[in-house]
């Protein structure tokens, strides 16, 4: 992650701290918010999310220390602590608050903009949402993944109740193997009783409905070693 994508939460009581900390940050790419305590930060943190936290831990009320052990108990947002107590005692009481860094007060801005780096660097980046498409193109089939329907040109294919789970088993992940065991779970899951011979007739039959050829199927690919798998166009 980089600063021009992180949004950062500065929560000190100290309004003329909280100012420079914002202006600052800012020059330096990143989105920031600030809370005076910790009640408004509570707020803030009902309807955002962060990056990371910059929590300083004298304030009147709840204590910083206090607010970021609570915080931990709900989310793995980073937090970094200022204090002005900076003895070792205070930052093993921090870091088993759940801090992930803790800073002594007075603090050079440079510093504290290469810690904030520094763990933004060890967040790991989010992973792109995965959209699966509606409809599978399967040689001159298609599969509607909503409706649960096969067509092959304008002629809406008839299948089994068997062959219809099959399809919504392996339109939820193709590309992919899937196990004759976890075949057997899921069918199990439907009502009655399958084995693994019987997925394998099943899969013959579907293949009959898929393929130009069965024999040599193109799209219910048997995955040696693996199980089978839909490969769409």
């Amino acid at each position: 992650m980089n600063s021009d994508d992180a949004h950062l939460l500065i929560v000190d009581d100290d309004e003329r701290i909280r100012g420079l900390l914002q202006k600052f940050l800012i020059r330096s790419g990143f989105l920031v918010s600030t809370a005076r305590d910790a009640a408004h930060a509570r707020r803030i943190l009902s309807g955002l999310e962060f990056d990371l936290i910059v929590l300083d831990v004298m304030m009147p009320g709840e204590d910083g220390m206090a607010l970021c052990r609570d915080l931990r108990q709900k989310m793995t947002t980073p937090i970094m602590l200022l204090t002005a107590k900076g003895g070792t005692d205070d930052r093993i009481t921090g870091l088993e608050a759940g801090a992930d860094d803790y800073l002594a007060k007075p603090f050079e801005p440079k510093e504290l903009l290469l810690r904030i780096n520094a763990i933004l660097r060890r967040v790991p980046a989010a992973e792109p949402a995965v959209v699966l498409p509606k409809v599978l193109n399967l040689g001159p089939v298609r599969y509607d993944i909503e409706r649960g329907e096969m067509w092959n040109g304008d002629q809406l294919v008839r299948l089994t109740a068997t062959e219809s789970q099959l399809m919504r088993i392996f339109s939820g992940c193709p590309g992919e193997a899937v196990t004759r065991t976890r075949l057997v779970e899921e069918l199990s899951r439907s009502g009655g009783q399958t084995q693994e011979r019987a997925v394998d007739v099943q899969i013959t039959r579907l293949r009959r409905k898929i393929e130009v050829d069965p024999k040599q199927p193109r799209y219910l690919q048997t995955v040696r070693g693996a199980g089978y798998m839909l490969s769409p166009e």
